[in-house]
């Protein structure tokens, strides 16, 4: 079986899980205990952790805020800065294609009363209209959320500039970075970001683990109580393991994320040109110049995406859309959101490729995908 669903989740790097296994076996203390020498290297692992997704992200290591993952990492920003205020509810500028963890807890924060969204505006490849987020945020926000890069078309956004609007009018600016972080640069600091979200399992990574990087100067309330750990943002017992394995994944992009992207673009744009070629009337979504390397989103008009995954499911791993909706019967809301044809929405596939990913695979999925695709015509 071929595996082209690395948006969703990816394998751990054989390098990171022997760090993680060494961590959970060797070296399994609580980096909280302060009378033994097992909690001491315990918090040295964390601290060296630390320093290596600073490293990565272009950080200080004081502003990484350990998490399970981007989900709670979103969630501890959304909430932990706004104070809930009925009487004057928040502005949250957002774009109406960020990940369900942005888009649902803004909603309950509005359904609250607690804050008034502002949408940005995009265009039917998903580009932002630069022009409309600083007219938006002249005219006053709360707290402005931008991903770096879309889950499910690829889009990279222009966080440098987003950064500098922000920044000009004094707005915190959260940017979902689960899946740029080991993928694209990320300059934390430079750019302007105040709360920069980071999932490992996106590149190499354990899951279950992420973190939140934190502005100097920020403090955010906390989600979860007990204990008062990592300043009193995020208590609990930390994840040591998980923790040596993001930190590891980090230092592995560090070192090889520009050649590994640039391979992987090769092979993207060579199964793009073999789809493209045989396939007729296929579509590619999203922004064609500007997306991750290992991106590509595209549409069979008149085919179902439903059927051409009931034909393939055994053969070779590909989505209909984010993992987090998966197995949810409705349309991808970023594809709506494009105001895109039914046709194009209903015959939508996300193809994900990684480090992992070999040439033959893609020869494979070329074959898998061309095979399922006659197959569906001749029944139709």
């Amino acid at each position: 079986m071929i595996y082209l669903d690395y948006h969703a989740t990816t394998p751990v790097d054989p390098r990171v899980a022997d760090r993680v296994y060494h961590s959970m076996t060797q070296e399994f203390g609580n980096a909280s205990s302060v009378d033994h020498e097992w909690g001491d290297r315990a918090e040295a692992a964390i601290k060296q952790a630390a320093k290596q997704v600073a490293d990565l992200i272009e950080a200080s290591p004081r502003e990484i805020v350990w998490t399970s993952g981007a989900t709670e990492s979103i969630n501890l920003a959304i909430q932990g800065s706004l104070t809930p205020n009925p009487m004057k509810p928040h502005r949250i500028g957002l774009m109406p294609i960020e990940h369900k963890a942005v888009l649902d807890t803004c909603r309950a924060l509005e359904k609250r009363g607690w804050a008034e969204l502002i949408y940005l505006q995009v265009d039917s490849r998903g580009r932002l209209d630069l022009e409309h987020l600083e007219q938006v945020c002249a005219e006053g926000l709360s707290l402005l959320c931008a991903m770096a890069a879309n889950n499910e078309i690829g889009n990279i956004y222009p966080i440098q500039k987003i950064g500098r609007i922000a920044q000009h009018y004094s707005i915190p600016f959260l940017c979902d970075g689960s899946q740029a972080v080991g993928k694209i640069p990320i300059q934390f600091e430079e750019w302007g970001i105040t709360y920069l979200a980071i999932s490992a399992h996106k590149f190499y990574g354990p899951k279950g683990v992420g973190a939140l990087a934190v502005r100097r100067g920020y403090h955010l309330e906390p989600l979860i109580f007990g204990g008062g750990h990592q300043r009193g943002m995020r208590s609990g017992t930390l994840n040591v393991p998980g923790i040596v394995g993001l930190g590891e994944a980090c230092r592995l992009r560090s070192l090889e994320m520009e050649e590994d992207e640039r391979a992987i673009a090769s092979k993207r744009d060579r199964l793009q040109k073999m789809l493209l070629e045989k396939v007729p009337n296929l579509v590619v979504n999203g922004d064609i110049e500007d997306r991750l390397a290992g991106s590509l989103h595209i549409s069979i008009p008149g085919i179902p995406n439903s059927a051409v995954i009931a034909r393939i499911r055994h053969k070779l791993a590909i989505s209909t859309g984010s993992a987090c909706s998966s197995g949810v019967e409705a349309p991808s809301h970023v594809l709506q959101t494009l105001c895109l044809p039914e046709e194009i929405v209903d015959g939508s596939l996300r193809i994900g490729l990684g480090k992992f990913t070999t040439e033959e695979e893609i020869n494979g999925a070329a074959e898998i995908l061309l095979e399922a695709v006659t197959k569906i015509q001749q029944l139709s």
